[in-house]
């Protein structure tokens, strides 16, 4: 049965009538052997495939059903792609995952592997609310096998006495369709929903948008799971890509660092790449990621493999499998024939491996490979599997409009779960109609459990919403700055007088604020052995202001190193560090070049404790170079005043500091709450600040500062979202509220408004996400007339978030806005025109006081 739309009703009768005409064999075969003579897999483990790829399709049938009544938010399946799990059997449980959204059969398959891992199979019990009502006679059978591999990188061998799980429901389209059907009667050789029942409830909660769904709790419906090493992902454009690659990076550099027996701990030696965090997977783990062929055109996808190619050329090793998922389409655009295969094969430094995703056992024998060489050689490899797309993209698509009947009937000719239970037949494992009876078995069980998600509770409010966004515990985070103060003073002073050539920074007298960062990197460094500082031109040049200078040096390449010369990929790098236990302190050479990777914080980092409730996290702090004002030089692409989409990142923190005295403080915070909390921090550090010295006149150095001894650390911390005050005589007339460069002009205008009789408190946001409401509405009452000085542009700048914070809060004073202009930055002289100035932040503040 074929209609022009290939719908769950279409589907689920083409797959019974293909059953039903499958003659059965002559003899058949124990499943304990191999299922055809020269097989790497028994027919158990066949079954055990099917099992998985069945308990898939019938969530996508479930998925429909439920949306058909208005229950379910999220149609997307997996049908045409279950033989990505053949691809889960290959590889370890424990090696971590980041799964495209059609790889519900993987999932189901990982979720039996890891159940098997941890119960004996001659314990395994099926849980009591799967069993079937009293009176129906359930369909039994003998428990399939999961991939377990050798720590080499030999062909996996899997058991087949470990029990693996069963799978979802299938549904039709609408609510007035038929139930599924109940088994036949008929006695299946092998099988049991037991071991894929919480995969599928997952999967169903998932759909309804349950607050009890295990890893997104309702946000989200993902493929994750902390126990399963499953990372939640949730783009369909490739973005976690390059997480992937720089979790390769971060599980080579650890298991290297584990080999050599160091640990973790405080006064590690100066020049090593001691102490890195222990990994949360095995040493021998290789990642895995999965995509779509149309995702192989993303830019993020491009950075990914060159990232990793590029590595590899340099020798340094990134076990990393790629797994191209080719259906052909990307919603409705087609991919030209042999272009993934061309586009996949020519990526330098990548080795190439091809399956047929209906082929159950190549698939597993081709990806067993794959994994084992990559395991092996800990360099970096794709897998392209050959896979149709089966009821469109999701439940609204209708492929009628792009997709003529015949192409519809070629791809389900092509369907992965008939081609595995054609397999079993041929093979005299199972008959056609003891397959059945398990499809329909999973499909009873399916419905059921989808029935009982349907009253389970949702998400009931905007707290319960953010609650796992990005916790802030300020009281921690101030203990950790205090203990790091102990221990830089105490049982680590040697090794930071080491690091310092005997003479600490709190000795060198007065710094410029690139020096404050300079130093409070590398006592970052000391305390935090898992922290790494990485981006381009970083190590050798120590960054193109310097800012990094001599920390190569000091901590060795393993810890500070540069990389090549793609934004996406230095977060994405980062990403993964942070995932597998680091402290990564990426730097953007230049805010400008942050938008072309900006999705990597806000799309990927920002998300990981919201889409895991905290099972994940993404502690970073990422600097940037950023903001105008540099004299001599640039335009627009070195000076970019533009930190809206920056601000609009929930969770996201913001720092910019301003003063030397700052700078050190309010990075050690950042590293503290990343370390503490998982944060993602920006360190928005402005350019041209870096060197500056003086503010009044030439000579007064009155923009230097003293970088304070370990001792004056806690007295001086500055927590996330507190501002700092500057009073200029009575401070009783105006305040002005600024941050980065407006700093400094607004003291300088200040000063000039004090010679007038006007006090002046200027207010030093210093964090720009969040901002220090409490502190803004406290210092503009106490004047009643605000100037906000934003450096920003008019339009979607910060000025515009300190005035809605004012009218939130009821203020009822004047207010007034000295803002940039909304244009680039240009070159040279012409910039003056566009930007603010002292002079007109003086003219602001005379026409406020005025009023």
């Amino acid at each position: 049965m074929l209609s022009d739309v290939t719908t769950p009703q279409d589907l689920d009768d083409r797959f019974r009538e293909t059953l039903a005409a499958l003659p059965a064999a002559q003899q058949r075969r124990d499943p304990a052997d191999p299922v055809t003579d020269d097989a790497p897999l028994t027919g158990a483990q066949v079954l055990d495939l099917f099992d998985a790829q069945v308990t898939s399709r019938q969530l996508d049938l479930a998925g429909r059903w439920l949306r058909s009544f208005g229950e379910g938010f999220y149609t997307i399946g997996s049908a045409g792609h279950e033989g990505n799990a053949a691809v889960a059997a290959a590889l370890r449980p424990t090696d971590p995952a980041l799964l495209h959204y059609r790889s519900g059969a993987f999932y189901c398959q990982r979720a039996a592997q890891a159940a098997a891992e941890a119960t004996p199979a001659d314990q395994a019990q099926p849980p009591a609310d799967t069993q079937r009502p009293a009176g129906t006679q359930p369909a039994t059978g003998t428990q399939p096998a999961t991939g377990t591999q050798p720590a080499t990188g030999t062909q996996p061998v899997v058991d087949p006495q470990r029990a693996v799980g069963p799978g979802p429901a299938a549904e039709p389209e609408a609510a007035d369709q038929s139930e599924p059907s109940e088994p036949s009667g008929t006695e299946p050789p092998t099988g049991g929903f037991a071991a894929y029942a919480d995969a599928a409830r997952d999967v169903l909660r998932g759909m309804v948008a349950s607050s009890q769904e295990p890893i997104a709790g309702g946000r989200h419906k993902v493929f994750g799971r902390a126990d399963l090493a499953i990372v939640p992902t949730t783009s369909t454009i490739a973005s976690h890509l390059p997480r992937a690659v720089g979790m390769g990076l971060a599980v080579e550099r650890l298991r290297r660092l584990d080999s050599a027996g160091r640990r973790t701990g405080a006064g590690v030696r100066v020049g090593s790449a001691a102490g890195a965090a222990h990994a949360p997977w095995p040493p021998d783990a290789i990642v895995v990621c999965s995509f779509g062929d149309a995702s192989v055109n993303h830019a993020s996808a491009t950075a990914a493999f060159n990232t990793a190619g590029w590595y590899d050329h340099g020798k340094l090793r990134i076990p990393v499998l790629f797994v191209c998922e080719d259906n052909g389409l990307g919603i409705s655009v087609r991919t030209p024939e042999g272009w993934v295969e061309t586009t996949l094969r020519a990526k330098p430094g990548i080795r190439y491996f091809s399956a047929d995703g209906a082929d159950p056992v190549q698939t597993y024998a081709v990806a067993a490979e794959a994994a084992a060489w990559v395991r092996r050689t800990r360099r970096p490899a794709v897998l392209h599997l050959r896979t149709v797309r089966l009821m469109g993209h999701a439940g609204a698509d209708a492929e009628s409009a792009y997709r003529s009947p015949a192409e519809l009937a070629e791809d389900l000719d092509r369907d992965p779960v008939a081609a595995t239970a054609r397999l079993l037949v041929d093979a005299g494992v199972a008959t056609g109609e003891e397959l059945l009876a398990r499809y329909d078995e999973t499909g009873w069980q399916v419905r059921r459990l989808a029935e009982e998600v349907l009253g389970e509770p949702k998400l009931a409010s905007a707290a319960d919403v953010v609650s796992t966004l990005a916790p802030r515990r300020p009281m921690r985070v101030a203990r950790a700055v205090a203990d790091a103060a102990a221990r830089a003073s105490g049982p680590g002073a040697g090794a930071r007088a080491e690091a310092f050539g005997g003479k600490p920074p709190e000795l060198s007298g007065p710094m410029t604020l690139a020096q404050s960062i300079n130093a409070a990197l590398a006592d970052g460094m000391l305390d935090h052995p898992q922290m790494a500082i990485f981006g381009e031109d970083v190590a050798a040049k120590g960054g193109v202001y310097g800012v990094t200078k001599g920390l190569r040096d000091r901590f060795g390449a393993a810890r500070v190193f540069d990389t090549l010369l793609d934004e996406t990929s230095v977060l994405g790098l980062g990403l993964g560090a942070g995932l597998a236990g680091m402290l990564p302190v990426p730097e953007i050479q230049y805010l400008a070049y942050l938008h072309n990777a900006e999705d990597q914080l806000r799309g990927e980092a920002a998300t990981m404790r919201f889409f895991s409730q905290g099972a994940f996290r993404n502690p970073m702090v990422v600097r940037v170079a950023g903001l105008a004002y540099q004299e001599g030089f640039g335009g627009h692409f070195h000076n970019d005043n533009s930190v809206a989409v920056l601000r609009d990142v929930p969770g996201l923190v913001v720092a910019v500091p301003a003063r030397p005295d700052d700078a050190a403080p309010m990075l050690r915070t950042c590293l503290a709450s990343a370390a503490v909390d998982g944060s993602v921090c920006v360190f928005l550090e402005p350019i041209a600040l870096y060197h500056t010295r003086d503010l009044y006149a030439d000579g007064d150095g009155e923009w230097l500062a003293g970088y304070p001894e370990p001792g004056a650390w806690v007295a001086g911390h500055v927590p996330i979202g507190r501002a700092r005050v500057y009073r200029v005589g009575s401070a009783d007339d105006l305040t002005i509220i600024t941050f980065g460069n407006g700093v400094r002009m607004s003291l300088r205008a200040a000063a000039v408004l004090a010679e007038e009789g006007v006090g002046t408190r200027v207010v030093d946001l210093r964090w720009l996400a969040p901002l220090p409401v409490a502190d803004i509405i406290r210092e503009s009452s106490a004047t009643g007339r605000v100037l906000v000085v934003d450096e920003t542009r008019r339009s979607g700048g910060v000025g515009e978030g300190v005035i809605a914070a004012l009218v939130d809060a009821g203020y009822v004073g004047a207010a007034r806005r000295v803002a940039a202009v909304d244009s680039f930055v240009p070159l040279g002289p012409a910039a003056r025109h566009v930007l603010v100035s002292a002079e007109a932040i003086t003219d602001g503040a005379r026409t406020l006081l005025a009023r």
